[in-house]
């Protein structure tokens, strides 16, 4: 087995996991009870998606401006930058568990802000209260899971962390279908999230911190207390003489050179390898496009034609469904096949699916219906771009909804919404008038026969992302550093991944206005074949390794192009 473990991971880790609800029930809590940072990660990118579509409608200064709605979007990743750029120091300086005890504080505040929110402006500030608390969370849950976890399941323990964050995805939906007829819907849907954020703080203060950190800090007696909770009496005696060598040898390099500065990192071989995996491996997640999905993924479903909020709302729940059902999948595979092998189909099937999506929108694009010179009862509101239009027998509704002084809308055909439609000023009064008349209203997408073709693309997507790419670089980030340097690179590494979704979050919308959906996925489906490239030649294999060896691993390892082959001359040397 590749990576030198010689333990049985392939067929049983799986079965292993979910046998502990009755066997080992307490390393489960601790699981469970620190991946519910992950389902707060997951809430908070899922819900913005919905809340977004009303918020439009209650601030018409966010409705008017795509860079506000950008910014409402990514200032919670801005905050989770500064989140996990303090949550590495943090880890390392107070503990895992007093981090994650901080960011629910910080998450369960930020909901409470945004749901009482009169304006745009404090909106804003309870989406950076929320953004730190999930910068913290996003690398200190995966952290504290794999440092609770037995080596031989550690894969799949870590990996209901990113089910638990697919899963707040998929509850972040039905959250936003359930309040879509409450008055004020959009801050019910924020506001929720502080529930699972007490429920987590109410948990995690119950539960003891990281048997790893505790060992390194001298408390020896508490480390050895948990781990004697966590394995079995034939295993435990051996994960503690491990774990205490690793740290003496942490301690003779530490009394060498006291600060792990970045310089200090860059030098040492074994975290130097290990943070270039780690770190592109986070920033290759984001930039593959998998939050322009999450977090405008009912905006993505109304550009390929679906009119209604509640349409979108509906047909964006499948997508997060298979979303969590794809975690479930990682769950069983990453100990049989392996993060790299998993990495590897993730990402062609990402490929695909996006050249996939490129296509449909580019059919969708370049065929919709054209605009109607007939009269009509609703001929006084027509579009004024469009009246005085030396060439409006060529209008489409594509070119209607980039009229911008004012804003114009579509109101399709009553007869067949693929028939030539009007081109009206977009208002409330005019909405109103066109649904009255039976027809559909659109104003950030056009009618198209392709559009299920979308939904399939999208479909695609999240079946190939989430197994892989969704999951496993969090697993890897949590196990490849040696121990000192596991909470600053952890940090590193995560705040990569926030800096990351940062930029995508906040160019998504603005490129699909510019270069239209198509050429936006495109872009992502070439940075695809770039990160398989990457995933092929940088990562490496570490299924099955006990922490301490990891170390071992990396400093033997080279480039490794033929990924499917067993490496002997990388197995730890005895």
């Amino acid at each position: 087995m590749e990576g030198g473990f010689h333990g049985n991971t392939d067929g049983s880790a799986f079965k292993q996991c979910f046998s502990l609800a009755w066997k080992n029930p307490y390393v489960l809590r601790l699981a469970f009870s620190a991946g519910i940072g992950g389902l707060l990660f997951g809430y908070d990118t899922g819900v913005i998606s919905g809340a977004l579509l009303y918020i439009r409608d209650d601030f018409k200064a966010v409705d008017e401006s795509t860079v506000l709605q950008e910014t409402i979007v990514s200032m919670a990743i801005g905050g989770a930058i500064i989140g996990a750029a303090m949550g590495g120091w943090m880890n390392d300086r107070y503990g895992r568990r007093t981090v994650i005890l901080i960011a629910d504080l910080l998450f369960f505040i930020g909901a409470v802000v945004m749901a009482a929110s009169p304006a745009p402006f404090l909106l804003i500030v309870g989406r950076v209260l929320v953004g730190l608390g999930v910068g913290m969370a996003s690398m200190t849950s995966p952290l504290y899971i794999s440092e609770a976890s037995p080596s031989r399941i550690r894969g799949a323990l870590v990996s209901t962390n990113g089910f638990l964050i697919t899963g707040g995805q998929f509850l972040s939906y039905l959250i936003n279908l359930a309040f879509t007829k409450a008055p004020g819907p959009w801050r019910w849907m924020l506001g929720v999230a502080g529930i699972p954020a007490l429920l987590q703080f109410i948990l995690m203060f119950l539960l003891p911190e990281s048997p790893r950190w505790l060992y390194r800090k001298g408390r020896s007696e508490e480390a050895e207390r948990i781990l004697r909770k966590i394995y079995s009496e034939n295993e435990v005696e051996a994960e503690i003489r491990d774990l205490k060598e690793s740290v003496e040898a942490e301690i003779k390099e530490k009394e060498s050179c006291e600060r792990v500065s970045l310089m200090k990192i860059l030098r040492t071989k074994t975290v130097r390898r290990g943070l270039y995996a780690g770190v592109g491996l986070q920033i290759f997640q984001q930039f593959v496009g998998i939050n322009t999905v999450m977090y405008y993924s009912p905006s993505i479903v109304q550009l390929a034609g679906f009119a209604s909020n509640e349409t979108a709302l509906l047909l964006s729940l499948v997508t997060a469904g298979l979303n969590a059902l794809g975690s479930i999948v990682s769950i069983y595979f990453i100990d049989r096949t392996g993060r790299k092998k998993l990495l590897v189909f993730s990402l062609f099937g990402v490929i695909v699916s996006l050249g996939v999506l490129s296509a449909v929108f580019h059919e969708t694009t370049s065929h919709s219906p054209l605009v109607s010179s007939g009269a009509s009862p609703l001929k006084a509101y027509t579009c004024p771009d469009y009246t005085f239009a030396s060439n409006a027998a060529s209008w489409d509704c594509m070119k209607c909804l980039k009229a911008s002084s004012p804003d114009c809308g579509f109101c399709a055909s009553e007869a067949n919404k693929l028939f030539p439609g009007e081109c009206l000023v977009a208002n409330e009064t005019v909405k109103h008038l066109c649904h009255n008349g039976n027809s559909l209203w659109y104003t950030r997408g056009c009618p198209s026969r392709f559009g299920w073709l979308a939904l399939i693309g999208l479909a695609l997507y999240i079946i190939f992302f989430s197994p892989g790419m969704g999951t496993v670089p969090w697993i890897v980030n949590s196990e490849i550093y040696p121990l000192r340097y596991r909470g600053v690179c952890g940090g590193i590494a995560a705040t990569a991944n926030w800096v990351s979704n940062l930029i995508v979050a906040q160019s998504f919308l603005s490129l699909t206005q510019a270069i239209g959906p198509s050429w936006t996925f495109l872009i992502f489906g070439l940075i695809s074949v770039v990160a398989l490239m990457f995933v092929l030649i940088c990562v490496p294999e570490t299924k099955g390794l006990p922490i301490e060896e990891i170390e071992q691993m990396l400093e033997n390892r080279a480039l490794h192009f033929k990924f499917w082959e067993n490496r002997t001359d990388l197995l730890p040397k005895s």
